[in-house]
């Protein structure tokens, strides 16, 4: 009876086979784990998150300066815009002035009927006081031909000057634009730095920051390093607007720095190099770009105290030069305005410019 037999049940059906899959993912998962695949993404040491954060705020600086530039170029062309405008403002409120004075001169033409000159002469009681009259009309006739040639020429030149202003109003907003996109670089590489940075423990983060992030600590070593070179002779400058800028940078260390910022209390690294010339009354550029090319190029081996020295292939950091292979720079948003040897970063260049 073959037919009739109940079939073979399978050793790990219903309920305890899905207790068995789940067993063995289970088993599968703990195994995973204990042979390292399935691990979290160990924790990057402090000499790992100082590469990344050194290189987040060479990234970032890079962007500060184009965003120096892009603003730079908005408030050049917000000033020629604003010219633009003022300009045909003034040419409208001329153009105004003649369209009412043929204004009057036609309405007086309507109201003496316009009649023929030859039909005048004739009607007229006093001929002699009529040609003279007729003749003051002739020369009137022929200034108001003026007004009307001064009208049309000052339409053309207002036309032109909305042309200009459209023209300037585009580039305008593509600066705008551009000043944008390189605020939201530097606001995201900067944020990325501190989330490293707040990862750390205070002890590395010191480690990572060198250890100069107070004000005061780096205002009271820089002293000491002021001093020496003082005894050395190697911050005289040879000029005395290069000893003022030299002395200006001095009086500004351990200043925050803060990307975009020109002083008094705060700047990026080419804010502080303007801000230092400006107040012995030179004016620099806003860039490291620009002000490479502000002065004369010189050598590394003829550098001098108030020299602008450069740094990394794109030339996007700038300091002070005070002698003795030492600069004064603002270095990035964990360290304040310091001494450093120019040593400490890849040389690109020298200028001076005084």
């Amino acid at each position: 009876m073959a037919a009739h037999r109940r079939p073979r049940q399978h050793p790990l059906g219903g309920h305890t086979a899905r207790a068995a899959a789940v067993l063995a993912l289970a088993g599968a998962a703990t195994t995973t784990g204990f042979d390292g695949t399935g691990q979290a993404e160990p924790r990057p040491t402090p000499a790992q998150v100082k590469a990344r954060v050194d290189r987040l705020y060479r990234e970032a600086e890079t962007a500060t300066q184009k965003y120096d530039d892009a603003k730079d170029a908005v408030d050049a062309g917000e000033r020629r815009l604003d010219a633009l405008r003022d300009q045909a403002a003034r040419k409208e409120q001329r153009l105004n002035t003649a369209r009412d004075a043929l204004g009057s001169f036609a309405a007086a033409q309507y109201r003496s009927g316009d009649i023929a000159p030859t039909w005048q002469l004739a009607l007229s009681g006093d001929p002699d006081r009529y040609l003279d009259a007729a003749a003051l009309a002739e020369r009137a006739g022929d200034r108001q031909a003026a007004t009307v040639s001064q009208v049309r020429q000052q339409l053309e030149q207002i036309e032109r000057l909305r042309g200009a202003a459209r023209v300037e109003l585009k580039s305008l907003r593509s600066h705008q634009a551009e000043l944008r996109r390189q605020k939201k670089t530097v606001t995201g590489k900067l944020a990325e730095a501190r989330r490293l940075l707040a990862e750390l423990t205070p002890s590395e983060r010191g480690q990572v920051t060198d250890g100069t992030g107070a004000p005061d600590r780096a205002s009271r070593s820089a002293d000491g390093a002021r001093q020496a070179l003082e005894r050395a002779g190697a911050v005289t400058a040879p000029d005395s607007r290069a000893a003022a800028a030299v002395a200006y940078a001095f009086a500004k260390l351990g200043s925050p720095y803060v990307w975009g910022a020109t002083g008094p209390d705060a700047f990026d690294c080419s804010g502080l190099v303007q801000a230092a010339y400006r107040s012995a009354g030179v004016s620099l550029p806003r860039t490291t770009y620009a002000q490479i090319g502000a002065g004369r190029r010189v050598s590394r081996s003829e550098l001098r105290p108030g020299d602008l020295v450069f740094f990394y292939s794109g030339v996007s950091h700038v300091g002070l030069y005070i002698g003795d292979g030492r600069m004064i720079h603002a270095p990035n948003p964990s360290a304040p305005v310091r001494v450093a040897p120019i040593d400490e970063m890849p040389f690109a260049g020298a200028t001076r410019v005084v």
